[in-house]
């Protein structure tokens, strides 16, 4: 059993990772606004503005979940959507990490897994904002991966469009669907579960020579015409 953080545990891909990790007999401590049942411990907190937990002990993974979509036209957008996508996209994981840091380096092999988007390697309309921010955490992603060799491995998730609360509204009529189903070749959306499960591999020990990774989780969008 390892013991694995996962920060935005109570919807979409954060709660789909505690529940897959749960399910493997982890234990998992969930942080999030909204209160979890089931995982080992909870927090309710804010990982911007409240004080992070000590937890003593070796933590084997930490998982940072916390995201943003916020599309709109670059004309539209204003100095505090690149402040409000970088605050939660980017700070949020650095407190987190170092905060965690130490009770990582107790074990000597553990791992952790941030999230970008397909639209900061491929562009994409109306993603400035957030593509920019994501854009940080893939630099962060290498440059920990470097510095936190070879104790630390570090790699990072691009998805597409994933069915969760975050992305309601991209997914709340028939034709948003129907539409966002045939932009990927594979004829469908992400589920939070098959992201869940790209993210559970990378924390396990099946994924021990892997790091420094961005990996695309998107349907072929970004590497395939259909």
């Amino acid at each position: 059993m390892k013991t694995y953080l996962v920060f935005g545990a109570s919807k979409g891909i954060g709660a789909q990772v505690a529940h897959q990790l749960t399910e493997a007999g982890h234990k998992v401590i969930g942080f999030s606004r909204t209160s979890v049942p089931g995982l080992a411990a909870h927090y309710a907190i804010d990982v911007l503005v409240d004080e992070l937990p000590a937890i003593d002990e070796a933590i084997d993974g930490i998982v940072y979940c916390p995201g943003s979509i916020n599309l709109k036209p670059f004309r539209g957008l204003k100095p505090d959507d690149f402040r409000n996508d970088f605050e939660i996209n980017v700070t949020g994981a650095v407190r987190v990490l170092q905060q965690y840091l130490a009770g990582m380096q107790k074990t000597g092999d553990a791992s952790v897994v941030l999230f970008s988007t397909v639209a900061v390697q491929t562009g994409m309309p109306f993603h400035a904002s957030v593509a920019a921010a994501k854009g940080a955490i893939e630099g962060i992603t290498r440059s920990l991966a470097a510095e936190w060799a070879p104790k630390i491995r570090v790699n990072c998730i691009a998805p597409s469009l994933t069915d969760t609360p975050l992305a309601a509204r991209l997914l709340d009529t028939d034709a948003k669907r129907q539409a966002g189903t045939d932009r990927h070749p594979l004829k469908r959306t992400g589920r939070p579960a098959d992201v869940a499960a790209m993210v559970c591999f990378l924390l396990s020990d099946a994924a021990a020579f892997m790091t420094g990774q961005v990996i695309k989780m998107d349907g072929g969008i970004s590497a395939v015409k259909s």
